[in-house]
């Protein structure tokens, strides 16, 4: 089943990877480059997974994933990492972070990622 997904990358390439990836299996409903962009769309557009990155400017995606967590304890976030930010990964699940996918992405490992929380709601 297609889900709703906000990609949420302060780095446009990455955005379009992950769309390209998500394209035919699921929505990708917006995208944000920061945090406070990330916390406004999930309000107005409520995806059902968002694909966080850690590291951006303005407000982190760990930041970001706590206040979306707080507005709305059933989101599903999934945090972007590259590898070797084992510490920031920590950080991302005592915010609330649901799954996280490593940097650089493969579409199974994207698609699992997201399944899995989508099967964690139901």
């Amino acid at each position: 089943m297609a889900s709703k997904v906000l990609v949420v990358d302060d780095s446009a390439f990455m955005r379009n990877l992950l769309k390209q990836l998500l394209e035919g299996e699921h929505e990708v409903v917006g995208e944000a480059e920061n945090g406070v962009e990330a916390v406004e769309l999930y309000r107005e557009l409520e995806p059902d997974v968002v694909t966080m990155d850690v590291v951006m400017p303005i407000r982190n995606g760990i930041e970001a994933t706590s206040e979306i967590k707080s507005l709305d304890a059933g989101a599903s976030v999934i945090m972007c990492t590259s590898v070797g930010q084992e510490e920031k990964m920590r950080e991302a699940v005592e915010a609330g972070a649901d799954g996280y996918i490593t940097k650089p992405f493969q579409k199974p490992n994207v698609l699992q990622a997201i399944a899995d929380v989508i099967q964690a709601e139901a």
